[in-house]
């Protein structure tokens, strides 16, 4: 954009918002907008490509808030360029249901691009948003034709870079040399305890050096002319970009700027009146002057940048129709009109094959089919590929010289689950990656903001209980399950055997509205036969996988736990107990059937007892108090895994004994 207003009061604009929506929430942090407003200026008004009527143009560069609590930044941003957000939703900054929540929200605030809050995971995202563009246009691109080709830029506080997270994911950004990533790091000094020299002293240009990043140091982060400047070079890399950008918190506020008492605090009318006086800003709260607003307009300029780019596309697909059309499809999110067909083979083939493999063998049997119709596949690891089995034939490596569709991410479980949510929300894939089912700990939080973002990645998790044995219980998942069905929005798979592991990748990839796992186990598991009915309902999540007339009895189990089920079934049934078995490789699926279909499946009045490799508690929903759970409520034990399932109880015997207990 070319404005001839002066800089200085572009950046006042923000100042003004930010300190005036604080002070009427009472609640929020104003430090960071104030300090990293001239930055916003150079970023924004000289280099960023967007456009406001259009948040989701294909090829705009994308801009990730990682210090996600100077939320007023962004909103300051987006209300100024001319996206729908007005001076009331402005106004209603932290208030219920409104655009402008105490943290950037997708899908809640036109033009933010991803939820942020927990320091790093934003900066994270943004590596794996860089990472997709490279390998989108690795694949789409011509050398005449460059149809995607922007920048995701980042803006991070000493926060994001204390977050051990940002080492993983700079790291790999580094590696990989993604080149269009472009961090903007406000290095004020300040952290909401004080001053950060007492515990945050890391060099951290020579970090990034290290991390293979190009390095801008000592930018004067309130001269909007050095952050261009810096902007500028940035784009001249063959690596990612750190701009160190020296500021001062809550600049303009006379008394507090400089202290952590404006990081995160409304500054009070007194004070704020102060910050007027000095800036010379005379409007009243929540007033923009007209040519403020003019110079910010970014409409005419983001409605020009996106029709070059749509007559680039159209010449594109004029010259190659099946590429475009089939990025076309990727970016919109839409499955290939033959994926249903792909599935429906392939769940018929695990029914004539009957195999008796681990599941986690089986998943990778159903990526290998899938990954036929799905060109849109990324997978990959934490470093144990070999072990989760998320390659494929046709899967090629990651590397900086090479686009693939398989990234090893190395022992990276956090940066890598953060990444996948980044790669999702950019488009164009459909993300997996996987690692032990204990290490989902170290996951946690990025698949709680997958859940929460309602984004498409897919998380696979191996080695799913005590069955893994030997490595005894530093590696034995027993809270883990239960744990991960806490979160709100998250399907979680447990599939027994090789066609509920089918059906469950197909559903978790058929599923638009939020985040799957995919839970396996190491050990071979037996294969269960079903009727076409039941096959049909394993997708509700849970269905009667053996039955009888009138039973007394309901036993129910995932994963590896139904092969007890099934031969605990068949010893009460010899005793004269009618026992139906039922299935539930995913009870957040089941939980939204309707209420008849539960009914059927677990018929009121019959007494339950559930089996699972874990933590008891979860399972009692489903039992009552007046039912029994087989379960292991302490850490695990090193030893063969047919010792600890025994040792454990997960045997026939005990589950009959507790059985005759319920039943007497």
């Amino acid at each position: 954009m070319i404005s001839t207003l002066p800089t200085d009061k572009m950046a006042n604009a923000i100042r003004a918002l930010a300190m005036d929506a604080v002070q009427k929430a009472n609640s929020g942090h104003p430090g960071m907008p104030m300090g990293m407003a001239e930055i916003a200026v150079a970023l924004w008004a000289k280099h960023y490509r967007h456009n406001p009527a259009n948040p989701g143009w294909a090829n705009r560069d994308r801009f990730v808030l990682s210090n996600g609590h100077g939320s007023m930044l962004q909103y300051a941003l987006l209300h100024l360029s001319g996206y729908d957000l007005t001076m009331e939703d402005i106004k209603g900054f932290r208030q219920l249901h409104s655009k402008t929540a105490g943290h950037p929200e997708v899908h809640i605030t036109p033009g933010v691009e991803t939820t942020t809050g927990p320091l790093g995971q934003g900066v994270t995202n943004a590596v794996g948003m860089a990472l997709a563009e490279k390998l989108l246009a690795a694949e789409f691109n011509k050398p005449d034709l460059a149809v995607v080709d922007h920048y995701t830029y980042a803006f991070v506080g000493d926060g994001c870079l204390m977050e051990g997270i940002s080492h993983e994911a700079c790291s790999l950004a580094g590696t990989l040399r993604l080149s269009k990533l472009i961090v903007l790091y406000d290095d004020n000094g300040i952290s909401i305890d004080g001053h950060v020299e007492g515990w945050f002293k890391d060099d951290t240009p020579k970090r990034f050096e290290a991390y293979g990043w190009n390095v801008i140091p000592a930018v004067d982060g309130h001269n909007v002319e050095a952050v261009n400047a810096a902007i500028h070079q940035a784009k001249l890399a063959d690596k990612p970009t750190l701009i160190c950008c020296r500021t001062v918190i809550g600049k303009g506020s006379p008394n507090l700027a400089g202290t952590d008492k404006v990081h995160g605090a409304a500054l009070g009318d007194k004070e704020i009146a102060a910050v007027r006086e000095a800036l010379g800003w005379s409007s009243a709260p929540f007033e923009v002057p007209a040519d403020v607003y003019q110079a910010w307009d970014a409409k005419t300029a983001g409605a020009q940048v996106e029709g070059e780019w749509n007559k680039l596309f159209q010449a594109y697909a004029a010259k190659y129709p099946t590429e475009a059309a089939e990025l076309s499809r990727r970016l919109k999110g839409e499955l290939p009109a033959n994926f249903d067909a792909t599935v429906a083979a392939y769940i018929a083939s695990t029914v004539d094959k009957k195999e008796n493999i681990a599941t986690r063998k089986a998943s990778q049997n159903a990526i290998q089919a899938y990954a036929q119709a799905l060109p849109e596949f990324l997978g990959g690891s934490a470093d144990l590929t070999g072990s989760n089995l998320t390659n494929w034939k046709e899967s090629v490596a990651v590397r900086v010289d090479q686009a693939g569709n398989h990234i090893n991410y190395g022992v990276r479980e956090f940066g890598m689950s953060a990444m996948m949510n980044g790669i999702s929300l950019h488009g164009g894939y459909i993300p997996f990656g996987a690692t032990f089912l204990t290490f989902s700990d170290y996951s946690r939080n990025a698949l709680r903001m997958a859940a929460l973002m309602k984004i498409r990645a897919l998380f696979v998790f191996t080695h799913d209980s005590i069955g893994l044995g030997e490595d005894g219980p530093t590696h034995q998942s027993v809270e883990h399950v239960s744990s991960l069905r806490l979160i709100p929005n998250l399907d979680n798979w447990r599939p027994c055997d090789t066609t509920e592991t089918a059906v469950a990748w197909a559903e978790s990839v058929k599923r638009s509205d939020g985040p799957s796992t995919l839970i396996f186990s190491r050990q071979n598991l037996p294969y269960q036969e079903r009727t076409e009915a039941q096959i049909k309902d394993i997708a509700r999540g849970g269905y009667v996988l053996q039955d009888v007339a009138n039973p007394k009895l309901v036993l129910m189990a995932t994963g590896s736990e139904i092969e007890l089920a099934v031969k605990a079934a068949a010893e009460l049934t010899q005793q004269g107990v009618a026992v139906r078995v039922v299935s539930m490789p995913s009870t957040d699926v089941f939980d939204r059937q309707d209420a008849a279909y539960k009914a059927g499946v677990l018929p009121h009045g019959v007494p339950r007892i559930a089996i699972e490799a874990g933590v008891s508690a979860f399972w009692y929903k489903y039992v009552g108090l007046e039912g029994d759970v087989v379960g292991i409520d302490t850490f695990g034990e090193s030893a063969p895994a047919g010792v600890l399932f025994k040792h454990f109880g997960f045997t026939v015997e005990n589950v009959v004994s507790k059985a005759k207990l319920l039943l007497a």
